[in-house]
């Protein structure tokens, strides 16, 4: 019985099969994947229902290996499950895909629990029980994920071997969510799942809080419409949906909103086992008849398979001779005519159940009721041939000395339900000779003969003896040999001579031929020997002997027959290149009687019908390397052989192969490290690897001057790095990389020099960042993480000291490997500054590198903030720098005033970097209160010093005296403060060039290119900001290249700056960077305020 089902492509060597499991025991499933046909390795999964995973929950209970035998080219998958729980129980599947290619199956597992019974050992003595042991504890994983702190999940991940963790907490989350809980919009949640039988119904139910609170049901995410499947009622608190005639689309995951709040479930559809309800019924039948299998199952669209003797019969055979058909629950195989080769016992599977029935195919049997009768007749009479059969449908064929004869005006043929009748009108001496009928389709005949009467006078003749005359040299190829082609009629006639007239014989061995197939036909003079559609079986040496009363003569004769030879045997593939296959096949066993001059080839693809020639001279060699084939297609080839009669028929047709090239060899092999017994090799992946893919690759080593090379690796390296070790110090060796794939091995990548396996000293050297060469400021609470690079060889041993004190690796966390070191600190604080030292040590030679950190905190508040002096409308404030400064030096104070009225807060200064200042701006009558923060790196102190006393402006008699001044001219030429620059810029990206000039009054700009006066062409955009000019250019092509300059002039003289201006890039560029993100290029000098110079 089979246990799952399948899709027609048949992957699967090997399937799983439904077990009943004991709780408490292990159970395994094996998959084995055939992938010969398979261009790339196969994808497995396994699954419990419809979509759940299981590969995201192996573990400790689910376990999944995978293996792979490079002989036969099997892939083996196993799933152990350990210790079977009742919720293992269920229907399972595992899907294999490889590229377009696809095959699946199911299985079940059913749990029964273990027997509790006690069993009496009766063979002992003392006939004391046995002690059964004790069954040990289970622990589900789940209820201790559920229970534990967060911080206690990685250690129980490692406890219990959970290798998805990630994935655990997600569905572990989604389970939580599902526990009873305290909810404002429901009383009573969903179950966690639900289980159903396909086909039934299924009622989910939750109990809300608000009676009037309208609730929305979804699956899968999406809102569930009221339907007749799918019906939403509202009684009450309580909300359901009931789902009917579940199908397998309706195992899904399901979800209750009310509000904000949502309650989820699962729901699962069993399908039942499909059981056979009308078995196979055995049948007898004749050849050519119609044969159709039917059976009955229980459920609608049922899968079936169909079997002949061991054999699947598939439905995507275009070829076959099987038909299936479906109508709702009955299903049939049909056979259109059946032949011998179809006899046998038919299997028909589904999931639930089996059937068989037997085929006997017999051949026809067709009974004589008249045969016909030899006739004699005189000439200008009539001859009438009639035979009656038993089957009146019956057809033949009348034949004369083994040629049809043909209906005329003289011979009539005629067929009246069982009798056949020929007719022969006028008969002739020509119409003598051997008469056959041959029923259609029966390997039956009938025979007689027509004997002409003529009337003849006797007379007594002299006696001469028998004599012999043959002339056959246009047959013969040596003396007495006569060579015939197969199925060809020889006709042999042979002059006799002798009074009275002789009697022939012709014998074969002991054999006398002288009627039928092979026969004689004598008349006066001659005796003609027949030989009708010659066979291999007529080859042989004739003996004619002939004699009269006067004497005997004898003559042998040797026949052979010649046929076009056998067609060749065993033709297969031995090899595959890039474009081209290597075929090899046997001789035939027969040559036809005739030297075999060679052979023809045909190809074609397979799952066509059209061969195409190979060769149109004949081939000699049983070896041929058929070229210009495509990779990665797969062909089949057939043979002819050729000898001097004609060509055979075509060879079996070879098994499908594919045109597949190794990989090129693997590039840029270089030495990544050495040591005293191993040598670390890199490499990158070959240029060119094809349709066949690439499956790893194999390292190699040989010693300086020998030739054989040793694997150092029995698996294939997927990566492409490799380490080989346990080599011997010392010694030169030579290294070579080899890729395989399906097609075998590529050529080598080969070190050009071999390498001395021997550690090189290498000084030990600190590659300290740059960033870390300065003070290193962190925050208190944020994370430090230093990654301080270093070589040396051999590994050094690197050791951290704080303030010249060995690191507390308590308080800091050190990591070393070969080539880095890190230190990190989980959360900064304060008491962690100092001076950090590393020191790499080999042997006697050492280096080091310090490293200050400095963990900064907000700094206290100023102390003794107090007002020194009011004068005008200013105060004089003092302080001194706070206590704590936060670990960092002050930057600065921010300043604030406020009025005693209003007592709003206003900032004064800030990041004033003395401890006083002048407020300025104060409003006379008003008294002043002031406070200081300072302030650090990591921002401002939290608290501020208020100042001791506060600042009254007083009222004084005011009076302005405006300060006297000679005003300065302003006026001057215009003067260019920087120039234009030379730009070359790519065709299509916007650019800009600037210049700055200074002029008073404000000078006229005028731009100009090639001494040309730019208008309002809109491509070019012209700016003045402050006297930064900028002249904007869209877009631009290779027509706007050349000399710009820009011209300043007013009333006292004027000044021109210049630049040229070159616009690289081919004409067609621009179709191309159409895609590209355009961006523009500014080029601004800005001269006031420091000479700054922006390029965005």
């Amino acid at each position: 019985m089979l246990a799952g089902r399948t899709e027609l492509t048949g992957l699967f060597v090997e399937k799983p099969k439904s077990v009943v499991a004991i709780t408490g025991k292990d159970v395994t499933f094996v998959v084995k994947v055939d992938s010969t046909n398979l261009t790339r390795k196969p994808t497995m999964k396994w699954l419990k229902g419809k979509w759940m995973d299981l590969g995201s929950k192996a573990g400790k209970h689910i376990q999944l290996k995978e293996s792979y035998d490079r002989n036969t080219k099997i892939y083996t998958y196993e799933m152990k499950i350990v210790k079977v729980v009742q919720g293992d129980a269920g229907g399972y599947r595992c899907e294999v895909s490889a590229k377009d290619k696809c095959d699946s199956c199911t299985f079940e597992i059913t749990v029964e629990a273990a027997e509790q019974e006690e069993q009496a050992d009766i063979l002992s003595t003392d006939r004391r029980e046995k002690k059964k042991p004790e069954p040990e504890l289970e622990i589900d994983v789940w209820e201790l994920l559920k229970s534990a702190h967060p911080s206690e999940y990685e250690k129980i991940a490692f406890q219990y071997g959970i290798t998805d963790l990630r994935g655990m907490l997600k569905r572990l989350k989604k389970m939580k969510v599902v526990e009873p809980k305290v909810s404002e919009a429901f009383l009573r949640r969903l179950e966690s799942a639900y289980s159903v039988n396909k086909g039934k119904k299924i009622v989910l139910s939750v109990e809300v809080t608000d009676p009037n609170a309208e609730a929305k049901w979804l699956k899968n995410g999406q809102e569930i419409k009221p339907s007749a499947k799918y019906i939403m009622e509202s009684n009450g608190n309580i909300r359901t949906l009931t789902i009917n005639k579940c199908s397998l689309a309706d195992d899904a995951a399901y979800e209750c909103v009310v509000g904000t709040d949502k309650c989820f479930t699962e729901v699962f559809v069993k399908e039942p086992p499909v059981t056979i309800t009308k078995l196979l019924d055995d049948y007898q039948v004749v050849v050519g008849e119609r044969v159709e299998f039917e059976i009955e199952v229980s459920e609608e669209g049922a899968h079936v398979i169909w079997m002949f003797e061991d054999q699947e019969l598939s439905r995507d055979d275009k070829n076959s001779k099987y038909r299936f058909k479906k109508d709702g629950k009955r299903h049939c195989l049909i056979i259109q005519e059946a032949t011998i080769e179809d006899s046998g016992m038919y299997f028909v599977y589904t999931n639930g159940g089996q059937s068989k029935g037997e085929l006997i195919v017999e051949e026809k049997e067709l009974e004589v009721l008249q045969s016909i009768a030899d006739l004699t007749v005189k000439s200008a009479e009539q001859a009438m041939f009639k035979c009656e059969v038993s089957d009146e449908k019956v057809t033949g064929k009348w034949f004369k000395d083994g040629v049809e004869v043909k209906a005329s005006d003289r011979i009539k043929i005629s067929h009246v339900g069982r009798i056949h009748r020929l007719t022969i009108d006028d008969v002739k001496p020509g119409d003598a000779g051997d008469y056959t009928f041959v029923p259609d389709g029966y390997a039956l005949s009938l025979s007689a003969k027509l004997n002409f009467l003529e009337i003849k006078i006797d007379y007594v003749p002299r006696q001469d003896p028998p004599k012999i005359h043959l002339d056959v040299a246009g047959n013969m190829v040596s003396q007495n040999t006569i060579i015939v082609v197969a199925g060809n009629k020889l006709r042999l006639d042979v002059e006799i001579t002798g009074e009275p007239a002789p009697t022939v014989c012709w014998m074969k061995g002991d054999k006398v031929h002288a009627e039928g197939r092979v026969r004689v036909e004598n008349r006066k003079d001659l005796s003609c020997f027949v030989i009708e559609g010659a066979e291999r079986e007529d080859e042989g040496n004739y003996t004619i002997t002939v004699t009269n009363p006067a004497g005997e003569d004898k003559a042998n004769l040797f026949i052979k027959i010649v046929d076009v030879p056998d067609p060749p045997e065993n033709v297969k593939c031995t090899g595959v290149g890039e474009d081209c296959a290597t075929i090899i096949w046997e001789p035939p066993k027969f040559d036809g009687g005739a030297p075999l001059k060679g052979y023809l080839m045909e190809r074609k693809k397979k799952g066509s019908s059209r061969w195409t020639k190979l060769n149109f001279d004949v081939y000699e060699n049983t070896t041929y390397e058929a070229k210009r084939m495509i990779e990665g297609i797969l062909y089949e080839m057939r043979v002819f052989a050729v000898n001097g009669i004609g060509i055979s028929a075509p060879s079996l047709n070879s098994k499908p192969f594919m045109p597949i090239a190794p990989t090129s060899e693997p590039t840029k092999l270089i030495v990544d490290d050495v040591t005293d017994t191993t040598c670390s090799l890199k490499w990158l992946a070959p240029e060119k690897i094809g349709a066949g893919g690439l499956d790893g690759y194999i390292i190699e080593f040989c010693k300086e001057g020998e030739t054989e090379w040793h694997p150092a690796n029995t698996d294939l390296v997927d990566r492409q790095s490799y380490t080989v070790r346990n080599l011997p110090t010392g010694e030169k060796m030579n290294f070579r990389v080899v890729a395989v794939n399906v097609a075998g091995r590529s050529p080598p990548a080969l070190l050009e020099q071999p390498v001395t396996v021997r550690e090189i000293m290498e000084h030990p050297k600190i590659r300290l960042p740059r960033e870390l060469r300065t003070k290193y400021i962190k925050r208190v609470g944020e994370k430090i993480n230093l990654v301080i690079p270093f070589q040396g060889k051999p590994r050094p041993v690197a050791t951290w000291l704080k303030d010249g004190q060995p690191v507390d690796e308590k308080k800091v966390g050190i990591r070393n490997s070969n080539v880095d070191s890190i230190l990190f600190i989980r959360s900064a604080e304060r008491e962690h500054s100092g001076k950090y030292t590393l020191i790499l040590k080999i042997e006697n030679m050492e280096d080091s590198a310090n490293i200050d950190i400095r963990i900064v905190d907000k700094p206290g508040p100023p102390t003794q903030v107090h007002v020194t002096d009011v004068w005008g409308f200013n105060a004089a404030l003092e302080w001194k720098p706070p206590k704590d400064d936060g670990n960092c030096e002050i930057t600065g104070y921010t300043i604030q005033k406020a009025d005693k009225k209003t007592q709003e807060w206003f900032t004064v200064y800030e990041h004033n970097r003395r401890t006083n200042c002048t407020v300025s701006d104060l409003v006379i009558g008003n008294e002043y209160m002031f406070r200081v923060y300072s302030e650090i790196l990591c921002g401002l102190s939290e608290d501020p010093c208020m100042s001791k006393n506060t600042a009254i402006v007083a009222k004084t008699g005011l009076e302005h005296k405006q300060a006297s001044y000679k005003e300065k001219d302003m006026n001057c030429a215009p003067k260019f403060t920087a120039p234009l620059v030379d730009r070359s810029v790519t065709i299509g990206y916007s650019m800009a060039i600037s210049c700055a000039v200074r002029g008073w009054p404000k000078p006229k700009i005028i731009w100009m290119k090639n001494k040309m006066i730019i208008g309002d062409d809109p491509k070019f955009l012209m700016q003045n900001n402050q006297g930064v000019l900028t002249l904007n250019i869209r877009k631009p092509s290779t027509f706007d290249s050349g000399k710009y300059s820009c011209k300043a002039v007013n009333d006292l003289g004027e000044d021109v700056v210049e630049c040229k201006l070159e616009i690289k890039g081919k004409p067609g560029y621009l179709s191309q960077a159409k895609n590209v993100n355009k961006q523009s290029l500014l080029l601004r000098h800005i001269i006031a305020g420091g000479g700054l110079i922006h390029l965005s």
